[in-house]
């Protein structure tokens, strides 16, 4: 502690030397307005502010990391890299004029480029630290907050989003608290700390300097304009980067790459050309009814001959609202970044054939139905009637609001996160097996308690009738 407050003591006499310096013997200003404007938002409230937040919170993080080593300090590093970033944005946004929504996603490519950088670190080979990194990178989606320009932007106010950014992230810290929490505490101290980081950190420090959003200057210099396309005849540019994540219209780019498959087709058909173009004519002796070879008799080699289709049989991924009262998600495969969040009490939710996946529910629906899902994660605010989960295996449910009943049937590996409001849940079980149920401790702060539902039961005939107790497992 005493290290880091001598470390922001030097930095602030830095500061300070560097504004001495650049006053004459007249008491006049000897540098650009650029550099006077630097040192004067560097200095400002808001921006000391920050440094406070990252000293206090982000280092609490990196000390933790520090002792655990490898992908966790890695992804630690550049949790502090967009932060860095993030302050530096806050400086530069303090001299420059709002830009437009055009030139907004200009302004804002340092922070996504960290943000693409941490995704990186959670694709291939799934790590051992997966939920870490996962916990980390998911975090950073918070940090776009200062991409609120207005009601109108389509986002929600700055306090609101760094909370609702933050549980997406949630799933997956719990899970290295619930991992760790008998094995080693310093895994423990990192997802404590993280997220502590975002609630109250970040929330608090954008609801005291910025809830409105980021603060721009009215007589600074124009934001830079996004580049232009280029001048006919030019050489291509080089390949675009991963899309923004605080764009709202996707890539233009992939518009002038050749078409493959059944786009080629479509392309061809809308470009106006004859669509007989380049067939061949049709012969009469091309024709099956007069071709020797094709009597129309199935042999009885054929009538053994398998006939499956070559298309797969799950059908496409679906993610759609049908007749306005059903959400229907299908065959999602490796998608973590579902998300339902236009939806009512009056709405339905079926979750069907998917694998690999996360999905969010923003909102109170009616209920929920998980249909032959494979490793697939859903987190929900609250549902009015029950959430169901049939023929899964390995699934992760994660509710924050409440749920009046919650039935497993049928399932095999299921993880069941309850909030404090959803304790007086009813959870009904049949022909499942692996079902753990995790509850908030007594205290904020306290450690997850975990309890195995029981899959075994003893059924004994007594007074006329049959009684049913679970069998209980004692070690000597």
């Amino acid at each position: 502690m005493e290290e880091k407050l001598i470390a922001r003591l030097e930095s602030a006499v830095a500061r300070l030397e560097s504004l001495s310096n650049g006053f004459g013997s007249r008491g006049l200003p000897a540098f650009d307005d650029d550099t006077s404007a630097a040192a004067a938002s560097s200095s400002d409230p808001s921006i000391l502010a920050f440094d406070d937040l990252v000293s206090q919170y982000l280092g609490r993080v990196s000390s933790a990391a520090e002792k655990i080593g490898g992908q966790v300090l890695e992804v630690t590093n550049v949790l502090q890299e967009a932060f860095n970033v993030q302050k530096e944005l806050l400086i530069k946004a303090k001299q420059t004029q709002k830009p437009d929504p055009a030139g907004l996603p200009e302004f804002l490519k340092p922070l996504n480029e960290v943000m693409v950088k941490a995704n990186a670190l959670t694709e291939g080979r799934r790590s051992d630290f997966f939920n870490h990194l996962k916990s980390a990178t998911d975090s950073l989606s918070a940090l776009a907050w200062i991409a609120f320009t207005g009601k109108d932007c389509g986002m929600s106010m700055p306090i609101a989003h760094v909370e609702e950014s933050w549980q997406m992230a949630e799933f997956y810290n719990n899970k290295v608290l619930v991992e760790y929490k008998s094995k080693d505490p310093n895994h423990v101290e990192w997802a404590k700390a993280i997220k502590e980081l975002y609630l109250p950190g970040l929330r608090d420090y954008v609801k005291s300097h910025y809830p409105l959003g980021p603060v721009w200057s009215a007589t600074g210099k124009p934001a830079a304009a996004p580049p232009k396309a280029p001048t006919p005849g030019a050489p291509a540019p080089p390949p675009p980067p991963p899309a923004s994540l605080f764009s709202s219209e996707s890539s233009q780019a992939s518009s002038s790459r050749p078409k493959e498959g059944m786009a080629a087709v479509f392309q061809e058909i809308s470009s106006g050309k004859p669509v007989t173009t380049g067939l061949r004519k049709v012969t009469d002796d091309m024709k099956t009814k007069n071709r020797a070879d094709r009597s129309g008799v199935v042999s009885a080699g054929e009538k053994g001959r398998s006939n499956s289709p070559s298309f797969s049989k799950a059908g496409p991924p679906k993610l759609e609202l049908q007749v306005g009262r059903k959400w229907v998600v299908e065959n999602q495969i490796g998608k973590k970044q579902l998300v339902i969040d236009d939806c009512d009490s009056k709405q339905s939710v079926y979750v069907y054939g998917c694998k690999e996946s996360v999905l969010q529910i923003q909102g109170k629906v009616n209920n929920i139905t998980i249909d032959k899902c494979t490793k697939m994660g859903v987190v929900f605010t609250d549902v009015v009637a029950a959430f169901e989960i049939v023929n899964c295996n390995g699934v992760e449910v994660q509710c924050q609001g409440s749920a009046p009943t919650i039935s497993v049937d049928n399932t095999t590996g299921c993880q069941l996160y309850l909030s404090k409001e959803s304790l007086g849940t009813s959870i009904t079980t049949a022909k499942s097996s692996e079902i753990n149920v995790l509850v908030p401790g007594a205290e904020p702060d306290g450690d997850w308690g975990e309890h195995a539902l029981p899959q075994q039961f003893v059924h004994t005939f007594k007074d006329g009738h049959f009684e049913t107790t679970p069998v209980s497992h004692s070690g000597g």
